[in-house]
């Protein structure tokens, strides 16, 4: 997603700085959406991969480049936290032996170390404040406390949960590297991805274990080869698909990877469709009509006055706009509404 054209060699630190890439999100219903409206321009919606270089024990104090590295996964809006799960005595690893359970703890603590950094200015800003009797500065340094507390016993800032939603909100606006959405990319040998669609009943013992880390905390995990991605990347898409075939694959790792990361984000896809061009957009789940709108133009939002929305299922299950239409399924909806995955919509506004 993110290599091309750039370095990729067989020691540490290779990849210094951040190697950006914008990679569509698969998704068949572009392709079916063409079809019934005629048209062969498809824009499919996007989501932006950051490849940074892994951090070593120290990284917190700035060893390995760490503390720039460190900058780079504060700019981020969810985490994919690569890890080694395969044996090959011609691939260097920085610690010399392959263990992901280890390497995923010096990462995490990594980042939680430098989270209570953080955490401690914080709390030395509020602490002075919290003796004056302000119940507002004194419920969020208890917070503070609490999360503290929390990060000290080696656990991310993102697993401590709150009743009241404020609480929460004080710890969402210290941007802390450990609150962010996080998911597990097992990069296995090709092997272990051979002859399962899912890549889920050939653990080895190195997924295994990431998955035993994963579960305590109900995260993902993915299982990617970068070498079969390696090979995949060079051929055309007939090549691609027969390749995947030969190995019992519906899809590539890298495509995992990207409906994942939006998953893993919260997001959602809307439509606009018509002979001209299929557009997919992006936005978070629950967000409302206007905000939507904006992102198809500024203007949308500014003007907006109704949303004429199709639902995806509905036109292919009655086979044109009539149809959807006789059958009282066309919703006109105001400000209020928020989209839904899948929603095919035509805006109306005023300038």
């Amino acid at each position: 997603m993110t290599a091309a054209g750039i370095a990729a060699e067989n020691y540490p630190f290779c990849t210094i700085e951040p190697n950006v890439g914008i990679v569509p999100v698969p998704d068949m219903r572009l392709d079916k959406l063409a079809s019934f409206y005629k048209t062969g321009k498809i824009i499919p919606t996007t989501i932006e991969f950051v490849d940074i270089a892994g951090l070593v024990k120290g990284a917190s104090k700035g060893e390995g480049l760490g503390n720039q590295f460190l900058g780079h996964i504060r700019e981020v809006d969810a985490v994919a936290h690569v890890v080694r799960c395969f044996e090959d005595s011609n691939v260097i690893h920085v610690d010399g032996s392959v263990d992901p359970k280890r390497d995923i703890e010096i990462v995490e603590a990594e980042l939680i170390i430098k989270d209570i950094e953080t955490l401690e200015r914080k709390m030395k800003e509020t602490e002075g404040r919290a003796r004056s009797g302000d119940k507002k500065i004194k419920e969020e340094y208890d917070v503070y406390v609490r999360l503290m507390g929390h990060l000290n016993t080696g656990r991310l800032a993102k697993y401590l949960t709150f009743e009241d939603e404020m609480h929460r909100e004080y710890v969402r606006l210290l941007n802390l590297l450990t609150d962010k959405p996080v998911m597990y990319i097992a990069n296995v040998d090709e092997e272990s991805m051979k002859g399962s669609s899912e890549g889920s009943r050939a653990d080895n013992k190195y997924v295994q274990a990431v998955c035993e880390v994963a579960s305590r905390e109900g995260a993902r995990v993915v299982r990617v080869s970068g070498k079969i991605e390696a090979e995949l990347s060079q051929l055309n898409s007939e090549e691609r698909a027969a390749f995947l075939s030969d190995l019992g694959l519906k899809e590539s790792g890298l495509e995992r990877v990207i409906r994942e990361g939006y998953s893993l984000l919260n997001l959602i896809t809307f439509f606009t469709a018509g002979p001209k061009e299929v557009h997919a957009w992006t936005v978070e789940a629950n967000t409302c009509a206007p905000k939507a709108a904006g992102k198809i133009h500024s203007d949308f939002e500014k003007g907006f006055i109704r949303m004429e929305v199709i639902k995806y299922d509905d036109l292919m299950h009655l086979g044109s706009e009539q149809g959807v239409k006789d059958a009282g399924l066309l919703h006109i909806e105001g400000k209020d509404y928020m989209l839904h995955d899948g929603d095919i919509v035509v805006v109306r506004f005023t300038v």
